[in-house]
């Protein structure tokens, strides 16, 4: 069973190396970094290939964990002060390789882009299963950026990382210049009832959550039109974070905490929103996005044809046009 959430010994790690700790890449077969499952192999999507070989681990320390948290994300190829950072969230129970399509034309535009996986999801390493509720992802991804981003930034998130996304700059509003909302999931009351079952059956369907049925089916209903050998490459993408040993663990111990609940923080984000949403959106209706921009006290709203609830997947240059003009309509 897990033990999430509970401090693990004082001396469970070798306190004198914890200041040598430096970015991991690892180096496996075919320049996939080693920590990830072997199971990237047989990802054919060359987009997905690449960004996974981008992949690392970089040092962080948080409060709820003993040491240090060795977080994966894909790191920008130069880091500038002279515009702010942009930082990519993920859709719940996914990773940094949902911008493999979005991230290269980022960086081709100029933009300091930086991939980050969600605590809990993704790629780090959660060997100590450190707790995963909402502030202990909050806490992550704040040390994350005080360590190794260290500006205000442009923050993104996509579908249940709009809650993220929210939640964060709500409580830490110095770090955010501005925030990108993609399809946001923000309107759900936490994980319902699911907070409540018993851990056999959190266990039990956690391991549904994981089979390759049901997630081709999510992909299916979550794209616009994209063939089905596609989806099937997609859905190995999308799964492949769920192969590590802690990711059960990770997942039942988000859904019982309770899950984000950020309905009533949406009023208190003061920084400029763009709000994009997919024109064929079967997971989050349009009108929560309507919902969602009279509401926000800064924000537009943009809608991207012909595409479905992961639009910086299926529409990459349509989002970083958005994106583009978004972030430039600030400077100077």
């Amino acid at each position: 069973m897990s033990v999430f959430c509970r401090s693990p010994p004082l001396m469970s790690v070798d306190v004198g190396r914890r200041w040598d700790l430096g970015p991991l890449k690892g180096n496996g077969a075919n320049g996939f970094p080693s920590f990830l499952p072997k199971e990237v192999e047989k990802i054919r999507d060359p987009f997905a290939r690449r960004l996974a070989q981008k992949i690392e681990r970089l040092p962080v320390e948080v409060g709820f964990s003993d040491g240090y948290i060795m977080s994966s994300c894909v790191k920008p190829l130069t880091q500038s002060n002279e515009a702010s950072p942009l930082v990519l969230l993920h859709s719940f129970d996914s990773s940094c390789l949902e911008w493999r399509r979005a991230h290269p034309l980022l960086e081709n535009a100029g933009l300091e882009a930086w991939a980050v996986d969600i605590l809990g999801w993704g790629f780090s390493d959660l060997e100590r299963r450190p707790c995963c509720s909402v502030p202990s992802k909050r806490e992550h991804l704040y040390q994350l950026w005080k360590s190794h981003i260290k500006r205000p930034m442009v923050l993104v998130g996509p579908s249940l990382g709009a809650a993220a996304a929210i939640d964060f700059t709500v409580n830490h509003p110095e770090a955010v210049e501005k925030l990108i909302l993609i399809n946001a999931s923000v309107y759900a009351e936490g994980t319902g009832h699911l907070a409540r079952l018993p851990k056999t059956v959190a266990y039990a369907g956690v391991s549904l959550l994981r089979s390759t049925p049901l997630r081709l089916y999510a992909n299916l209903v979550a794209f616009h039109g994209v063939p089905l050998a596609r989806s099937y490459d997609w859905t190995n993408v999308g799964r492949l974070h769920c192969l590590l040993p802690w990711w059960k663990d990770a997942t039942v111990n988000f859904m019982r905490s309770g899950g984000y609940n950020v309905i009533s923080q949406i009023k208190e984000v003061k920084q400029s929103v763009l709000i994009i949403c997919g024109e064929y959106d079967r997971i989050v209706s349009n009108r929560l996005a309507v919902r969602l921009h009279a509401e926000l006290p800064n924000a537009i709203l943009k809608q991207v044809s012909n595409s479905g609830h992961l639009p910086h997947v299926e529409k990459p240059k349509d989002v970083v046009k958005l994106i583009e003009d978004f972030i430039g309509s600030g400077r100077s």
